[in-house]
C-alpha cells in the first residue's frame, strides 16, 4: 500500500506550508459551522478550502504551487517572526529574566537567582540595578 501511495505522488507537489495553513482553516471552520446556528456557510467554506489544500497537494504544476506558497511566506513573515519570538521568550523565562533598558529600549537576557544585580546595556551603555 505504501508502495503504490509513492508511485501515486511521484511527480506531484506535496505539502508545504500554505497547504498546511488551508487544511487547519478549513478544519477550524468545520468545527465553528458545528458550533453556529447558520453552519452551513461555514461548512461549505471549509469544505471549499479542503478541495483547494488537496488540489494543490495532488497538482503537478510545481511552480504555480511554489509561487503561491512564496507569496503566503511573504505575506505571514511578520506574523510567524512575532510568534517565533514568543514561543522564544517562554523557551527563556524558566533560567532567564529579560529586562528592557529604560534608555534606549534594549531587551537584555539575566539568568535567574543572582540576587540584585547591576545591568550595563551593551547597545547604550546606560546602568540600571534589577532583582534577578
Amino acid at each position: 500500500m505504501k508502495d503504490k501511495f509513492l508511485r501515486f505522488m511521484y511527480g506531484r507537489y506535496g505539502v508545504d506550508q500554505f497547504s498546511k495553513c488551508l487544511v487547519v482553516l478549513g478544519i477550524l471552520f468545520l468545527l465553528l459551522s458545528g458550533f453556529t446556528r447558520n453552519g452551513g456557510i461555514f461548512y461549505l467554506l471549509s469544505l471549499a478550502i479542503l478541495v483547494y489544500s488537496y488540489f494543490r497537494m495532488f497538482s503537478r504544476n510545481h511552480s504555480k504551487r511554489y509561487a503561491e506558497n512564496q507569496l503566503y511566506l511573504k505575506y505571514t513573515a511578520g506574523i510567524r517572526k512575532n510568534i517565533s519570538a514568543i514561543r522564544y521568550g517562554f523557551s527563556q523565562r524558566k533560567h532567564y529574566h529579560i529586562y528592557k533598558c529604560p534608555s534606549c529600549g534594549q531587551k537584555i537576557r539575566i539568568p535567574r537567582g543572582k540576587g540584585k544585580i547591576e545591568i550595563r546595556c551593551p547597545k547604550c551603555n546606560a546602568h540600571f540595578i534589577k532583582k534577578s
